[in-house]
């Protein structure tokens, strides 16, 4: 599938956009595609920067997702190259249908949003390219309420679709049944909520009904709702959605258990009681059935292929492989691990059960043709922790977008992290028209939720309960034990305080002039290296470089081509900061390069921006002009593992800083308490961790490290000897794990431990709950208590108030919102208290 949701010129110009008017133009090139529009109704519109015959071309979507033409190139002309700078978004409605005077083009109005600030400039360039745009800009409030007619020209409002639509998912939910694992494939006992989550996927995955927002008319046609798209073909079923169980719930067991079935040989059907969820199945009353197949060779009846692929981050892979040998009955399961040295065949890959493969594995074959695992369709896929497909545009979540599969599957308990605009990737994925196409998505959902009107909330809530099943904790009967969160505000001491205070100052001067300048967008990662420093300090300020003065930038844009010194300092920056990202992918930058204008992007991500562009290449933070000369290869990282260790140890320590002598003391205070006691420190600065491992053996703590910079092998090794006892001899075995956030925020066990403490806040807090629920999962025995180390007076109380914003946005989409960077221009200057 290819909706064009990859092409960065997609992304919105800014968090709140207005409608500057609208174009009409018409949609040629008819006859050479299969896409038809049947009456009034949304239409895709989707840059094709890439078309050989035409550079600005703008292709034109049915709800389907198919191509209906191309939007003429007169009016692509003048659209394409602002598209393509992020100036404008552009949407299309077609009001009514195809002529029966003109069989070779449509009318369409295309509406044109952009910020505030931009639509001076918008007007100017649509005007000179000698289109006319009708209507008056309004604020994007005024557009939440789009109106479709039917076919009795009856007007009906969209939320009282999605309310129908709610009221349907809500009656479902009362029938919740539940459903045993085959016991000759899976050797562990389901809880009673898994048994409910396994009845949950296979009732998906067997489902004939018509997917949400469709109706069947008169006459045998079909109807979406939304979009008044009509069709004679009857929509596929939507056959999967997204396990959304809070992390620690048991998800792998359960999906385990409906890969099993089918490999059952028991029976040709499932029983599946028909009971309320919580509730008894009264006697006498037959279960209901599901009909299953038998896997024979391998092969569904219809000759598809039975194997399951799963995805995950390479970080996950060992996790699964635990999983499998925990669960499963020896033998029952034929797995073949897609990483690495690998198979090119396909045949053979369909010969297994499972495939397991990771995220980064599926993006470096995006581009190969010859990729097996392009060639197959699966019998499911399976995205486990899905959240890291949260960019459309990321070479990862098109890869698996692109996927061929009869049941997809998301997996992940924390689909929402930033914003409502995480769910899109997850819809485009699962195909659910009309919402894995971005134009639909940004009217129908986007733009009102954006716009602060709650009934696009509603419309969120009700596409979250539409797709989704979610039990947390705190709801479910599952015998955990409580995990208690505390914040323990620490004083920086008399020296950490006054350098604090003395960067915190000048850093502010510094941002206010980039502010002032109107260039705060442009020194992007020149701030976030300010705002790094600022939070290593409340750590302990060793982790700064000696000479803190010289990371200052000043209020001027700088060159790194003629300064290698800026070069080094963001070197710096890259090596010190876990949190750092590429504002293209919205991921760790990987090939990293540097800009002239001092940017940091994925190579790959700003080489495809630059051979996107219509016109003269430009940097999409600040619009400078690029060429290749102007990408700078970052230097390789100073210091390996070892050579960080013996650089750390051979350094002079000044005084322990207030963060470092707290958590010795919190430590040594559990230990006292009871020497069995086992904990977890977090922290998201690796040399953080590595300072840590002094003081904590003079402490006579045991340490054991897992950081980002270690193979799967060594972290699974590392993992082991953690949760080993060793007959209970506390001397003996390992009290203290001193771990990278993001390196164990996923897919890993260490339910061995029962304190966690947080050395500092990251700016997402479902990355933070990704690590606390490591500890705080099922297998847990023991009160699990976490404490957050803040310091007060300082920038990290201001990244919990960050925090709090997002986890209202998240907590609302799963209630029954603004979508935002990691770290918006928003959030800088509430950071830096201006």
């Amino acid at each position: 599938m290819d909706d064009g949701s990859s092409q960065f010129a997609d992304s919105q110009p800014s968090n709140e956009s207005f409608l500057v008017g609208y174009v009409i133009a018409n949609i040629v090139g008819l006859r050479y595609y299969d896409g038809r529009i049947t009456g009034r109704e949304l239409v895709g519109l989707v840059r094709e920067p890439t078309n050989p015959y035409d550079q600005n071309a703008i292709r034109v979507l049915n709800i389907r997702s198919i191509q209906v033409g191309h939007i003429e190139k007169t009016v692509a002309a003048v659209l394409a190259p602002l598209i393509d700078a992020g100036t404008i978004v552009v949407e299309g409605i077609v009001a009514s249908q195809q002529s029966k005077f003109n069989k070779f083009k449509i009318p369409c109005q295309i509406h044109v949003f952009a910020s505030f600030e931009n639509i001076g400039l918008v007007r100017a360039s649509i005007d000179s390219g000698g289109l006319s745009l009708l209507g008056d800009a309004y604020d994007s409030r005024s557009s939440g309420a789009v109106i479709v007619k039917d076919e009795k020209s009856r007007v009906r409002e969209l939320d009282e679709i999605f309310k129908l639509v709610d009221e349907n998912v809500g009656e479902k939910e009362k029938k919740m049944g539940v459903l045993e694992p085959p016991k000759e494939v899976i050797k562990s006992e389901l809880l009673d909520h898994q048994k409910e989550g396994l009845w949950w996927l296979v009732s998906r995955e067997k489902s004939d009904e018509l997917p949400p927002f469709w109706e069947e008319e008169k006459g045998g046609e079909f109807m979406n709702t939304l979009t008044n798209f009509h069709t004679k073909t009857r929509p596929e079923p939507l056959r999967g959605g997204i396990f959304a169980d809070d992390m620690g719930l048991g998800k792998t067991l359960t999906l385990l258990s409906l890969v099993a079935l089918d490999k059952s040989a028991s029976s040709a059907s499932t029983d599946v009681s028909s009971v309320s969820s919580g509730a008894k199945r009264k006697r006498g009353r037959p279960p209901k059935k599901i009909s299953t197949t038998r896997g024979v060779d391998n092969k569904s009846s219809s000759g598809v292929t039975k194997t399951t692929l799963i995805v995950c981050p390479l970080a996950v892979l060992s996790n699964w492989v635990t999983q499998l040998e925990d669960h499963t009955q020896q033998g029952s399961f034929e797995v073949y691990i897609y990483h690495g040295e690998r198979t090119k065949d396909a045949e053979e890959l369909k010969k297994h059960d499972i495939v397991l493969t990771t995220y980064s594995t599926l993006a470096s074959e995006e581009s190969q043709r010859d990729s097996p695992v392009k060639k197959i369709e699966w019998w499911r896929v399976i995205l486990d922790e899905a959240h890291v497909i949260k960019n459309d545009k990321a070479q990862q979540s098109k890869a698996v977008f692109n996927l061929m599969a009869l049941h997809r599957w998301a997996v992940t308990g924390t689909p929402v992290q930033n914003g409502p605009s995480d769910m899109f990737s997850l819809m485009a994925f699962l195909r659910f028209d009309p919402f894995s196409t971005k134009s639909y998505w940004r009217r129908l959902i986007q733009r009102p939720v954006d716009a602060g009107d709650r009934n696009g909330l509603s419309r969120l809530q009700v596409l979250v309960a539409t797709t989704s099943l979610r039990r947390t904790k705190e709801k479910t009967l599952v015998g955990l034990p409580p995990k208690v969160v505390e914040t323990c505000y620490i004083e920086l001491s008399g020296e950490d305080r006054e350098l604090y205070d003395d960067v915190e100052q000048k850093a502010k001067l510094v941002v206010q002039g980039f502010i002032d300048a109107g260039s705060l967008t442009h020194n992007y990662s020149a701030v976030l290296c300010l705002i790094l420093r600022l939070r290593q300090i409340c750590n302990d300020s060793a982790l700064c470089p000696p000479d803190l003065q010289s990371l200052l930038p000043s209020y001027t844009m700088e060159d790194v081509s003629t300064n290698p010194e800026l070069l080094k300092k963001i070197a710096v920056l890259l090596q010190d900061g876990e949190d750092f990202e590429c504002p293209i992918c919205i991921t760790p930058p990987t090939d990293t390069v540097i800009t002239c204008c001092a940017h940091i992007f994925c190579r790959l991500c700003i080489t495809k921006v630059m051979k996107s562009g219509t016109s003269k290449s430009r940097c999409p933070l600040c619009r400078r002009e690029l060429s290749q000369s102007d990408l700078f290869s970052a230097p390789p990282e100073a210091l390996g593992t070892t050579e960080q260790e013996e650089s750390t140890s051979s350094t002079p320590r000044r005084s322990t800083s207030s963060k470092v002598s707290t958590l010795l003391a919190l430590l040594t205070a559990s230990r006292n308490e009871d020497p069995t006691t086992k904990s977890v420190v977090f922290s998201q600065f690796q040399k953080m961790l590595l300072l840590l491992e002094a003081p904590l053996k003079e402490a006579g703590f045991k340490t054991l490290r897992l950081d980002g910079s270690m193979t799967a092998r060594k972290r699974a090794q590392v993992m082991k000897e953690f949760a080993d006892t060793d007959g209970g001899d506390e001397t003996k075995t390992t009290t203290v794990l001193l771990a990278s956030l993001k390196a164990s925020g996923a897919g890993i066990n260490l339910t061995a431990a029962s304190r966690v403490y947080l050395l500092e806040p990251w700016w997402n807090p479902a990355v933070e709950e990704q690590a606390m629920d490591r500890v705080h999962r099922i297998g847990q025995r023991k009160e699990v208590k976490v404490m957050r180390l803040i310091a007060r007076n300082s920038i990290e109380e201001r990244v919990l108030e960050m925090q709090e914003r997002k986890q209202k946005v998240a907590k609302e989409a799963f209630g029954r919102g603004k979508s935002k960077k990691e770290v918006s221009t928003d959030d800088i200057q509430r950071l830096m208290s201006l």
